[in-house]
């Protein structure tokens, strides 16, 4: 069982940037960032593969988001610029041993789950 730890949550201004990371203590083959606010399903944020040239990211943050992958340090990382008042949220990392069929960004394909590190925009 891999485990995933995020770090880099905190607060910012709309407008502001904040950098993510989430470290794994194995190999996956696909990682992603979730993210859920109260009162709201939790969203596919972002998802990259490990040769890092399969990145898909949702509508809400296409443009602003950028995810990225240290294979050296087994690190994934979610770059967010331009941040809302509407991304404040928990976002959780996520991974998954093997190629998984499916939608990239649904919560269901993956087994490796983080314990989540809050953002928080302020307007």
């Amino acid at each position: 069982q891999v485990q995933l730890v995020e770090s880099g949550g905190g607060s910012a201004q709309a407008g502001g940037s904040l950098r993510l990371s989430c470290a794994a203590s194995g190999y996956t083959s696909r990682m992603a960032w979730f993210r859920q606010s109260p009162g709201k399903e939790r969203e596919g944020v972002a998802s990259i593969n490990t040769g890092g040239d399969s990145a898909y990211y949702a509508d809400s943050v296409k443009g602003r988001f950028s995810i990225s992958k240290d294979n050296a340090r087994n690190t994934a990382f979610l770059q967010m610029n331009s941040l809302k008042p509407e991304d404040t949220a928990m976002y959780y990392c996520a991974g998954r041993p093997t190629w998984v069929a499916g939608s990239p960004l649904r919560a269901q394909g993956y087994s490796y789950w983080g314990q989540g590190t809050q953002v928080t925009v302020s307007a």
